[in-house]
């Protein structure tokens, strides 16, 4: 996994690598840990330094973050060595800042690796929305890959801002990107005919199974608007994240969205989480991420 060009990745995949509520992400340098059950969270420390004695100079410093996924009362904080953050990364050979103390999850979504590198491939001269933007991963790729421009949008300052700074790290001004603090739905209500290329990775709109319902009217919704706005012969990445909602559950809503958009729709590629993120047979819910490329003909 590590490379010249690429330096972060998923180390421990709870169920699917046989740790059952425990999350390990390395970013260059740095381990960030978070634990989903008590007796990950006891163990912490040893885990740590088993992680550290296994990839010895590969890992300086880890990071515990479990404040917000355990019930007991924790605190977030540095188990071995110490790292400043923001800090870079590179994946594929593009740059990130990655903030793991402040950030969501562990500070970067790398389960989207490849994905990021497949709309990358895709999208030379073509003018990019980018939604629910987070930090700018699906931006920076299409800006590398030759996009002509790239529109972020996210509902979060904080998110923005990152974006913000990763479209610099990696070269490019506001000639080529422009962020927009703003809510998806919103945005798409006017954007007619104005993009080739729709990123739709939104937040799990389903957590539990008694909101699975209504976040399906939300993924229909969300859909639904990108396909009516974007240009004919345009392509769409559309993902779910929703560990509750099973992937013909989502391909069944995409298909719902485009009858009501009323338009002709292929399905060019089923698309999910990298290796490194691998699901025990036993453990279905552990293919959280599903994703669609479609052409909106």
């Amino acid at each position: 996994m590590i490379n010249e060009s690429t330096n972060c990745y998923r180390l421990i995949h709870g169920e699917g690598d046989g740790l059952p509520g425990l999350i390990i992400d390395v970013y260059h340098g740095t381990a960030v840990m978070q634990a989903h059950s008590a007796g990950m969270h006891h163990d912490r420390q040893l885990i740590a330094e088993s992680a550290k004695s296994v990839l010895q100079n590969e890992i300086q410093s880890v990071y515990y973050k479990s404040q917000s996924t355990l019930q007991e009362k924790t605190e977030n904080g540095y188990l071995l060595g110490m790292s400043g953050v923001p800090h870079v990364v590179t994946e594929h050979g593009n740059k990130f800042l990655v903030d793991w103390e402040e950030g969501q999850k562990t500070g970067f979504f790398l389960d989207q690796r490849e994905n990021r590198k497949l709309l990358g491939e895709m999208s030379r001269g073509m003018k990019v929305l980018n939604t629910f933007c987070y930090t700018g991963g699906f931006s920076v790729y299409a800006l590398n890959s030759g996009a002509e421009l790239v529109h972020s949008v996210d509902s979060s300052e904080k998110a923005i801002s990152m974006t913000r700074k990763n479209i610099e790290l990696n070269g490019f001004d506001a000639t080529q990107h422009t962020c927009y603090a703003e809510d998806t739905f919103d945005f798409l209500k006017d954007k007619q005919d104005q993009y080739d290329l729709i990123i739709l990775d939104p937040p799990a709109f389903a957590k539990h199974k008694d909101s699975r319902h209504q976040a399906m009217k939300g993924y229909q919704r969300l859909n639904a608007e990108a396909m009516r706005v974007i240009k004919p012969n345009g392509i769409i990445f559309t993902f779910s994240c929703s560990q509750v909602v099973d992937r013909q559950l989502f391909y069944d809503t995409v298909v719902s969205a485009a009858i009501q958009a009323g338009r002709e729709i292929k399905v060019l590629q089923h698309i999910g989480q990298p290796a490194d993120h691998p699901v025990s047979i036993y453990h279905r819910e552990g293919e959280y991420l599903k994703g669609l490329v479609l052409f909106v003909v």
